[in-house]
């Protein structure tokens, strides 16, 4: 029964994907964001606590490993042909997992540094820092204070009033605190593979959430959506050396962000779409499972150790 348990977190991060697919289509940007973001880092708990119940389950089998855990009594599992080989599985996913983790959040770490360290050797005008360089590129820059960097070549790719228009984007990123959500979703992403579409998806509803802000703060869609399509086309053939992780409006999919920038705003969607309760109940499910899972391997471990009796 607890094995059953454990399976369930470790499968329901697949239908994830799909879901995240579609609830752009059903949601608002900002609510979209919300929920793809909080339930990917759900669902990545439950991964996490299903596999580490089950490496430990495994270790706890182990002779060596259960006197260092004072058992006095055989710990009851199912048959250890096929707890130990699951456990192996179990605790080699979870270092691998937080190895590649590791190496991204260092590599994004000192992108960001650097990034930083060049925008705090630029002259700005506020928020903004413009860089020499050629090749087209904007993008926002976390930290405090906020940054809106811009190459030069950017700046001579667009008219005026398309400038404002992507400054406004870049500042949204900055205001909703975007680079937190990307974040948690590269988190998501490194602790179960079906998680990684999200990460995408993720990255999408941020831009839009941005786009529409943008389109807000100037007060015309169809200049916002024709200043992200030539700041797009241009940044297309240039190399860019900005973080991994900072948002830009150069970013996704930006054929369906300048479509949906170009249709009626009017339509609003319910305030809690099917698709949107469907992906925070698989996320909640996941946690639970998992939660019961490893509380009933905790109760056996007790019997084990003689605290307590079946």
């Amino acid at each position: 029964m607890t094995i059953t348990l454990l399976l369930i977190p470790l499968l329901l991060p697949c239908v994830a994907p799909s879901l995240a697919r579609r609830i752009l289509d059903h949601c608002s940007p900002v609510a979209a964001l919300w929920t793809l973001t909080v339930s990917a880092l759900l669902l990545a708990a439950g991964t996490v606590a299903a596999l580490g119940t089950f490496a430990v389950t495994g270790l706890l089998n182990i002779p060596a490993f259960a006197s260092l855990g004072e058992l006095v009594h055989p710990l009851r599992t199912p048959s250890e042909r096929l707890v130990l080989p699951v456990a192996a599985l179990a605790a080699g996913l979870l270092t691998l997992g937080t190895f590649a983790l590791g190496r991204s959040a260092v590599r994004q770490a000192a992108g960001l540094r650097t990034a930083r360290s060049q925008a705090e050797r630029r002259p700005t005008a506020g928020d903004l820092c413009v860089v020499d360089s050629p090749h087209p590129d904007a993008y926002a820059l976390p930290g405090r204070p906020h940054r809106i960097v811009v190459t030069t070549g950017m700046l001579r790719a667009l008219r005026p009033d398309e400038r404002e228009a992507l400054f406004a984007h870049e500042r949204a990123h900055n205001t909703g605190g975007h680079h937190y959500f990307l974040a948690a979703a590269e988190l998501a992403a490194h602790c179960h593979p079906a998680l990684r579409p999200v990460r995408e998806a993720v990255r999408m509803v941020a831009e839009r959430a941005a786009d529409e802000a943008a389109a807000t703060a100037v007060g015309d869609r169809r200049l916002t959506a024709r200043a992200i399509a030539r700041a797009a086309l241009a940044a297309h053939a240039a190399d860019s050396d900005r973080p991994a992780f900072t948002p830009a409006a150069t970013t996704g999919p930006v054929p369906r962000r300048v479509a949906a920038l170009l249709s009626p705003a009017g339509r609003t969607p319910r305030i809690v779409p099917w698709i949107a309760v469907l992906l925070a109940a698989c996320a909640v499910i996941s946690c639970a499972t998992a939660a019961t899972g490893a509380l009933s391997v905790h109760q056996d471990i007790e019997v084990a150790q003689g605290e307590a009796s079946r």
